[in-house]
């Protein structure tokens, strides 16, 4: 074990990384890839990073490989959100000047093949300054960091996700590929739907739509994800991917993956997927990101929302009916910061398009007893040990590390003041309800407000994640054509 490597400078390479960095030097060779891409999950939840030689990524298990840090800067079109070559101009990220070099450092527990292209691996990276500090801006540190104050609780977080989102055929790639027509952002293939849409989990749909599902079930398995199902969903050519429950760290990287995986494998098949929630085509339906989440005890992994008994004097309206008080005070930290979370978990312009009534999307900050039309959906009841919260207010796009750190911040709050929720709706667009921001900017205003999620996300991340946002806003503002402008931001890229 070198003391001289880039990973022992960063404290983080012991005896056991050695034995699994020389594990997985011998995956590599025993695999016979040619090739390792090192992949790192940029701020909107899009993997970036760079294909080494196997020989090299061998070397990089322990010495990092360099990638210039303006890529930490980029807003949804790949603009830098700070002009780092003017003298000042990042002077509250002193390390980003200049677009000077961070350093990508692999997991070497993360290694698998990918399964839609030959002789090719991947591994998991996190960025680190050159001098060996963390990076605090890294979305998945940001996650860990807020997994380690639930920790100092007794508690993880259990998670499990429900993916809606859109596969089309590829009819003509010439709109996307002629140089005539290249641009900055790019326009998207042109395309047909799998399915029409509107036969809710109808089974002639699912036929029709089997090719590119059976690519999807393929790459996530094997990839390793916990598929659980593949469903049509009700919009035209929506489908939806529901993933067996685990901890909330793998579930995030897990969700990472599936979005890369199977763009990749799609688009090697003719298909194009999007997980932007509305694709620009008449008559669309949204696609969310529904998260399901409990608390596990860690000293006997039990289900720490659980109630065996509903409590005394309560109604089947009451959150103590059902979550046992430790998911009642994280039920009402979600709902006390639903407003300030939007912005993490619904983060494009586009996404704030599915806050409509009566259309299976939030539109209030309430909580309904298995109420599809409530942000908080409380599943389960008193004896069930898989009794859970749904939150139904994120996007298929979101990054999925800021999406469950805010829900450990909001919740944890409401852990610590002990707060109480509100009775149950039964009506949840009813007039007169305390609504969630409409656009992306009223939501990073809210964020910016909510002291305890700029708190629980660390110095300076606040301003970072809204100075990003905001160029992507004002950019679609000022974009002649905003439907063309989401066409070649979203539907192309996401």
């Amino acid at each position: 074990m070198s003391g001289t490597a880039f990973a022992s400078r960063c404290g983080v390479h012991d005896a056991a990384r050695e034995a699994a960095c020389q594990q997985t030097a011998r995956l590599i060779e025993a695999s016979g890839v040619h090739s390792v891409r090192l992949g790192w999950c940029d701020v909107h939840g899009q993997l970036r990073g760079k294909t080494l030689m196997a020989a090299a990524a061998v070397r990089a298990l322990r010495d990092g490989v360099g990638m210039v840090g303006t890529l930490m800067l980029k807003d949804s079109g790949d603009r830098t959100a700070w002009p780092v070559f003017e003298p000042g101009a990042t002077a509250e990220l002193p390390e980003f000047a200049g677009a000077s070099n961070l350093i990508l450092l692999p997991d070497p527990a993360s290694f698998v093949q990918l399964p839609w292209i030959h002789g090719t691996g991947w591994l998991r990276c996190q960025p680190w300054f050159t001098d060996g500090r963390p990076v605090p801006l890294d979305t998945r540190r940001v996650l860990q960091a807020a997994l380690a104050r639930l920790a100092e609780t007794g508690h993880g977080l259990k998670t499990g996700l429900e993916v809606e989102f859109h596969i089309y055929r590829i009819t003509d790639t010439a709109p996307q590929l002629d140089p005539q027509r290249a641009a900055w952002p790019g326009e998207p293939p042109e395309v047909a739907m799998i399915h029409p849409g509107y036969q809710l989990q109808a089974e002639a749909l699912t036929d029709m739509a089997s090719e590119p599902l059976d690519i999807v079930r393929r790459t996530a398995q094997a990839l390793g994800l916990p598929l659980q199902s593949l469903e049509i969903e009700l919009g035209p050519s929506q489908v939806e991917a529901v993933f067996d429950a685990t901890d909330a760290l793998t579930a995030a990287d897990q969700m990472v993956l599936f979005r890369n995986g199977v763009r990749q494998a799609l688009r090697r098949a003719g298909y194009h997927a999007s997980f932007m929630c509305r694709p620009p085509f008449p008559h669309i339906m949204s696609s969310g990101w529904h998260l399901h989440q409990s608390l596990v005890n860690q000293r006997d992994g039990r289900n720490a929302f659980a109630r065996q008994v509903p409590a005394e004097g309560t109604a089947p309206g009451s959150a103590g009916h059902t979550l046992s008080d430790t998911g009642a005070h994280w039920l009402a930290g979600l709902l006390a910061h639903g407003r300030g979370m939007t912005a993490l978990c619904t983060s494009t312009v586009n996404g704030f398009g599915r806050f409509r009534p009566n259309a299976l999307a939030p539109q209030a900050i309430l909580w309904g007893q298995d109420n599809r039309g409530a942000m908080l959906r409380v599943v389960g009841a008193t004896g069930d040990p898989a009794t859970r919260i749904e939150n139904r207010i994120g996007e298929p796009a979101a990054n999925p590390y800021l999406y469950i750190a805010a829900q450990i911040h909001a919740g944890l709050d409401g852990l610590t003041q002990r707060l109480t929720p509100p009775p149950a709706s039964d009506s949840p667009y009813a007039e007169g309800n305390d609504l969630l921001p409409i656009t992306l900017g009223e939501a990073l205003d809210a964020l910016q407000a909510d002291a305890t999620l700029t708190a629980g996300l660390g110095p300076g991340f606040v301003p970072y994640y809204r100075r990003i946002k905001q160029l992507e806003i004002d950019r679609h503002a000022a974009a002649p054509d905003s439907q063309d402008f989401e066409r070649r931001e979203y539907f192309s890229r996401i």
